[in-house]
């Protein structure tokens, strides 16, 4: 397949995703299209998540170098690419956490402050009441499973809908939903223990 009109679009034009990331399989040029149609989304994801342009960026460059490399055994699933993408980068940021843990970095608060709000509702809303509170709930947040991690990030804060989460996480509608239910248990118990150690 040749790909001189898709490679040459616009971000904003009408592109055919599934035909492009699969010249993407074996094509620099074709990749370089969906590079430009997501990259800022998984930056934006990136950033809301940490709270820094340093880590969004190293995210950001990890998912794109991951996706990269896993392209030619892509398989169009579900969502395709972009779910598949997402799917990285939320691995990828879980990932940065597990290696790095700066669980304090004051310019994080705020987008900590935004995850509580989207992960846990009313409840985190009324609950989290400082500074102390949201570094509490960053440390709960990265005390997770990988997997939970992964299930709070696609659904909250890349705003995945339930099918195309389901089919980043290469599973069915009901496992993602029991999944995100038990993460957002597990996240309310590692609350409950910060909140705990903090008094």
């Amino acid at each position: 397949m040749t790909l001189t009109a898709p490679v040459t679009a616009a971000v904003d034009e009408p592109l055919d995703e599934r035909a492009v990331a699969e010249a993407a399989r074996t094509s620099a040029d074709a990749f370089a299209v969906l590079y430009q149609r997501h990259v800022r989304r998984v930056y934006g994801f990136a950033f809301r998540r940490s709270g820094s342009r340093e880590v969004a960026e190293d995210v950001t460059s990890a998912t794109f170098e991951r996706a990269w490399k896993a392209m030619p055994s892509f398989e169009w699933k579900g969502n395709g690419f972009s779910a598949w993408l997402s799917a990285i980068a939320a691995r990828e940021l879980a990932a940065w956490y597990r290696r790095n843990a700066r669980q304090e970095q004051p310019r994080a608060q705020r987008a900590l402050h935004l995850l509580a709000l989207s992960t846990v509702a009313d409840e985190a809303e009324e609950s989290m009441s400082g500074p102390k509170d949201l570094a509490a709930m960053r440390r709960a947040l990265a005390s997770l499973r990988p997997r939970y991690q992964e299930v709070i990030s696609l659904r909250f804060l890349v705003g995945l809908e339930p099918e195309e989460a389901a089919a980043a996480m290469d599973c069915s509608k009901a496992v993602l939903a029991v999944t995100l239910h038990r993460a957002m248990s597990s996240l309310k118990r590692a609350m409950e223990l910060e909140r705990g150690r903090s008094t």
